[in-house]
C-alpha cells in the first residue's frame, strides 16, 4: 500500500519518529496525504464539492491546506505542517520534504492555466519559504527557511534569501554580488541600491 510506504519513509527520515505506527496515528503531514488521496479521487471524478469539502476538513484538523487538484508524488514528508498551503496547479515530485508555513502559491487569476510551482524530486523546502507562480524547482535542490522564490531554481542548487538567490550549485558556494562586490551585469538591482546608500552614508564594508 503506497500510503504505508509513505509512512515508513517518514519514519526513516524523521529522527523524532519512533515507529511507523506512531507516524500513522500522530503525524499531521501523513494525515494530510490520506485526506489528499481521498480529495483527489473525488476531484478526478468531477465531484468538485466533495473534493473541496474533504480538503477543508484536512485544513481545519491539521492546518495543512492542499487543493484537491494538486499533483503529489510518492514519499512527501510534510514535517510539523501547520500553515502549509499547496495550490491547485502545483506539482510535487517524489521524496520531497516540506516544513511548516510553506506556501506553494499562485500568481494571476486565469482559469485553466498553470499558476503554481512545479517541484522536482528530492527537494527540501525550509520553514516559512514561499514559492510563487509557475516556477520550476530542480531535482535535489534546497530552498532555505524564509526564502521567497519567484524564478526557476536549477537542479542541485541551494537558494535562500528575500528575494531568494543561488548560494550553492552542485555543493559549491556561489559568489553573492553584495558580498564579493563583483560589479558585473548580472548583479542584483536591490544590492546595487543598498551599496549606493552605504556610499552616500560613508559606511565602510565590514
Amino acid at each position: 500500500m503506497k500510503l504505508m510506504n509513505c509512512a515508513r519513509q517518514i519514519a526513516a527520515r524523521d529522527p523524532a519518529a519512533r515507529s511507523t505506527f506512531e507516524v500513522v496515528l500522530l503525524y499531521p503531514g501523513f494525515h494530510a496525504m490520506v485526506y489528499h488521496k481521498i480529495a483527489n479521487f473525488f476531484y478526478r471524478h468531477k465531484m468538485f464539492f466533495m473534493a473541496r469539502w474533504v480538503s477543508q476538513i484536512c485544513a481545519r484538523r491539521n492546518g495543512i491546506e492542499i487543493h484537491p487538484a494538486a499533483k503529489i508524488g510518492e514519499g512527501l514528508f510534510i514535517d510539523h505542517g501547520h500553515g502549509v498551503v499547496i495550490g491547485e496547479t502545483a506539482v510535487i515530485g517524489d521524496n520531497c520534504t516540506i516544513y511548516h508555513q510553506v506556501t506553494l502559491g499562485g500568481t494571476g487569476h486565469e482559469k485553466n492555466a498553470k499558476r503554481h510551482p512545479t517541484i522536482g524530486n528530492n527537494v527540501l523546502i525550509g520553514a516559512g519559504a514561499k514559492i510563487l507562480g509557475p516556477v520550476s524547482i530542480g531535482d535535489n535542490s534546497m530552498i532555505g527557511a524564509g526564502s521567497i522564490v519567484l524564478s526557476d531554481v536549477p537542479a542541485n542548487a541551494t537558494f535562500t534569501g528575500v528575494k531568494a538567490r543561488m548560494v550553492k550549485r552542485d555543493g559549491q558556494r556561489v559568489e553573492v554580488p553584495s558580498v564579493e562586490l563583483q560589479h558585473n551585469p548580472g548583479r542584483d538591482p536591490f544590492d546595487e541600491e543598498i551599496m549606493h546608500i552605504k556610499e552616500l552614508l560613508h559606511i565602510e564594508e565590514e
